[in-house]
């Protein structure tokens, strides 16, 4: 009865903080079609504000109603006027709100590269263009070699929707393996990886590609959640998590990583993807250390 009960006082707080928020984040979000030039800029600033207070919130009800520990480590010198690429493993849902707990306020508010057909979800759709989220169109292999004219079109629309980054810092997130892990998962594909799937390296690519130039610096993020299945969204609601390590490496960008062309340059394919895998390697033994850690 308890864990029910803190699971309906933790949600019921959360969806108090979004509705009071959304609204002038909309608000916000709006103006940026009206206002030209600088105006626009300083719109997408407000909108980024009542994210980030609105994610600080967020924390404050965790910290309130649940006895999660976030063991955060390796945050001590990140920085809010920079940008960054983080990468991560992905198990659950519980995923975003541990970026929140480590990321939020630290750096620059996060963004994901969303399809562009997710601008038409209603009131997420522009909450997530007023946030800046890039909207991007990729073009299918086979529907590019019906219009080769189309080749590189995908980028340079990418491109243009990042304009706005090279004024604002921004922290961009990218999942290389996809989709959320399960053992089930791994062994259909016959991951090489103990705690990872296999990492898709095309998504990445296409980030640098696009955002290269702007970005400072890596963020290697390692979530470890106790025993042997990661939690479900309830499972943090209700306070049922003890213990979430969030450990974050910052490594250099090389910038040879953006100076090819993924999808026709074969070996700069095989540097890219190589690069990917010693990441995923190295990732795998430090979960596996964290979770010893954690046992």
């Amino acid at each position: 009865m308890r864990r029910l009960l803190t699971g309906i006082l933790t949600t019921t707080l959360l969806l108090l903080n979004t509705l009071v928020l959304i609204g002038p984040l909309l608000v916000f979000a709006l103006l940026k079609l009206v206002l030209p030039g600088r105006g626009r800029d300083y719109a997408s600033w407000a909108v980024m504000w009542v994210a980030e207070t609105w994610s600080e919130i967020d924390k404050a009800i965790f910290a309130l109603c649940i006895p999660t520990q976030w063991d955060i480590r390796g945050v001590e010198n990140l920085r809010r006027d920079t940008s960054y690429l983080a990468v991560s493993n992905h198990q659950t849902w519980v995923d975003i709100p541990a970026l929140i707990e480590s990321l939020n306020r630290r750096t620059p508010f996060f963004k994901f590269f969303l399809k562009k057909e997710l601008i038409w979800v209603p009131l997420l759709g522009l909450a997530w263009w007023g946030l800046d989220y890039p909207f991007m169109k990729r073009y299918s292999k086979a529907f590019l070699e019906k219009h080769p004219e189309l080749k590189g079109k995908d980028l340079e629309i990418t491109k243009a929707a990042c304009e706005l980054f090279k004024r604002q810092p921004v922290t961009v997130v990218n999942y290389l393996e996809g989709t959320r892990f399960s053992e089930a998962k791994r062994q259909a594909q016959q991951s090489p990886y103990q705690h990872l799937l296999k990492p898709k390296a095309g998504g990445v690519a296409f980030v640098l590609a696009a955002l290269g130039e702007q970005l400072d610096a890596l963020l290697d993020v390692t979530i470890v959640y106790p025993g042997n299945q990661a939690p479900g969204f309830w499972a943090l609601l209700n306070g049922s998590i003890s213990r979430v390590i969030i450990d974050i490496r910052v490594r250099e960008l090389d910038p040879a990583l953006w100076a090819g062309d993924y999808e026709n340059d074969v070996e700069f394919r095989q540097t890219v993807q190589a690069w990917v895998n010693r990441l995923w390697i190295e990732k795998d033994q430090r979960i596996e250390q964290l979770r010893r850690e954690m046992s």
